[in-house]
């Protein structure tokens, strides 16, 4: 999707106690590269490309550039996601964003060096503070440029800080100066601070307090999900209600929405990219509905769901579905609905579910959208760590054509049809869980249904007073792709047990 105008937008948002409301900010760009081209960007050296909703550039041995926009634009408040894969050997490698750019040679820019974070004017580096950048990372950076005051942020944070006159305006753009880099999410707005783009129907009703307002509680994403940082950097809001929380979740731009309370909800909410959706407390609880990533028009890129008990829910409780990639599902608790908990489908990918708690749910975890959808082979890396089904049904994953899934430290409790399948020539590790009264702990070489075989690799798990697990065939590595620490199967149980689901961040 891309935006190019000045259309003023209502951003009133009402917040209790710290926050602040925002008005008439206009977007000015955005682009998230799913539409599998870069109309609208012109490049200056270097190879660039889309692929797989992402824009990069791959070379390391050229100072290059890409910028979209109008050179008329002053105040900018400019955001993307940044993933440096590789540093080549020069002395000034960076990759990062750039604002009121005038040429391939003049420009502000916040750039991501091996060691530190830079605020620069053209070659100039106008401040800087030491900052460990991890290749093959997505971090969120956003620089704003207003008057003379130039800020820079990493994933929410303000880390650097200059004063320069000399450029009054110009484009956004991307560098990536002897490194391969890519790139996503891209928001430009006018106004400090990507917020909501207009006001959710019902925040007209709701009415500020002097009472702190809920925060979003610490911790970041691993396993597959890796990087992703939802609403970093946007406002916090709270949903009490089912018009506000569809509101929220639909709007474009960065947003941590907090969930306070019950609220029931018709059908799938279509969640849209960059949007951390969070319970305060230990009571947040979404029950008749449930929670859709994106659309095929509106896509559902780095999103975080956290801390919510999900109930009686019409269809799915979570779909990660539409081709959504970094999606961290944590700390939730699952209760029986009409169809699965969390499913992950229709090419979605690098996503971690973890530290949650299923119990009584009948087709919980799917994988893969159907063995017919071929489309899904090359995507579906899912991490399932930590998580405590507690008399689950099935599906805890059934997987199709996912290459690795990673399935450790799971605690398996008196399940009814079976744990882990691997069909339709999947690749599974299941890793260090705890299998306690389950007659069919897995399912791989023999099929499963009407599927066909998939590969299953199991090691360092406990089954107690459980079948065999059946595994067999070569799976790729889960660790050649991020690192992760093993709990002793032993210790799963009392682990798991005490610390997943909500209220235990």
């Amino acid at each position: 999707m891309k935006r190019i105008g000045a259309a003023a937008l209502a951003a009133v948002v009402v917040m209790l106690g710290l926050l602040v409301s925002r008005a008439d900010a206009a977007t000015l760009f955005s682009d998230d590269f799913n539409d599998g081209n870069a109309s609208g960007w012109s490049t200056s050296g270097g190879s660039w490309s889309v692929a797989s909703g992402t824009y990069s550039q791959t070379g390391t041995s050229a100072d290059a550039k890409s910028q979209a926009g109008n050179l008329a634009w002053t105040n900018t408040s400019m955001q993307a996601r940044v993933r440096v894969n590789f540093f080549g050997s020069n002395a000034s490698r960076a990759a990062g964003i750039t604002a009121r750019a005038r040429s391939s040679a003049d420009s502000y820019a916040l750039a991501l060096t091996p060691s530190s974070v830079e605020l620069r004017r053209g070659s100039n580096v106008l401040s800087s503070a030491s900052f460990g950048v991890a290749t093959g990372t997505w971090y969120t950076l956003r620089l704003e440029v207003f008057g003379s005051t130039l800020r820079g942020f990493v994933n929410g944070t303000q880390v650097v800080t200059a004063t320069d006159s000399n450029f009054a305006a110009g484009r956004i753009g991307f560098i990536a100066k002897y490194a391969a880099a890519s790139f996503d999410d891209v928001l430009a707005t006018d106004t400090a601070g990507p917020g909501p783009t207009s006001s959710p129907t019902a925040s007209a009703s709701a009415s500020p307090s002097t009472s702190p307002s809920p925060q979003p509680p610490a911790g970041q994403a691993d396993g597959f999900a890796s990087g992703t940082t939802g609403g970093a950097g946007g406002p916090i809001v709270v949903a009490t209600t089912a018009a506000q929380l569809e509101a929220y979740v639909g709007q474009a731009g960065p947003l941590i929405i907090m969930v306070q309370g019950t609220i029931a909800i018709d059908g799938m909410l279509t969640v849209v990219a960059d949007k951390s959706i969070i319970g305060a407390g230990s009571t947040a609880h979404i029950t008749g509905g449930g929670l859709q990533t994106g659309s095929t028009t509106r896509p559902g890129n780095n999103v975080i769901i956290r801390n919510i008990k999900f109930s009686n829910a019409d269809d799915d409780s979570i779909s990660v579905t539409n081709g959504a990639h970094h999606v961290w599902i944590d700390h939730n608790e699952f209760l029986p609905g009409y169809d699965g908990s969390v499913d992950v489908k229709r090419q979605s990918t690098n996503v971690t579910v973890s530290w949650n708690k299923f119990s009584g749910t009948d087709k919980s975890m799917l994988l893969g959208h159907s063995d017919d959808f071929t489309a899904d082979i090359g995507y579906l890396k899912v991490s399932y760590h930590h998580n405590y089904f507690d008399g689950a049904n099935q599906r805890l994953p059934r997987v199709r054509f996912g290459e690795p899934v990673h399935v450790y430290n799971n605690y398996y409790r008196n399940i009814g049809l079976y744990g882990v399948v691997s069909v339709q020539n999947a690749g599974v590790v299941v890793e260090g869980n705890y299998f306690e009264n389950v007659a069919h702990p897995c399912y791989s070489v023999s099929g499963y249904a009407d599927s066909g075989p998939g590969r299953l690799v199991q090691r360092n798990n406990i089954f107690s007073n459980s079948g065999v697990c059946e595994a067999g065939g070569n799976v790729a590595e889960p660790g050649s792709y991020y690192s992760y620490t093993l709990t002793p199967a032993a210790s799963v149980p009392s682990v798991v047990s005490a610390s997943a689901g909500v209220g235990k961040l």
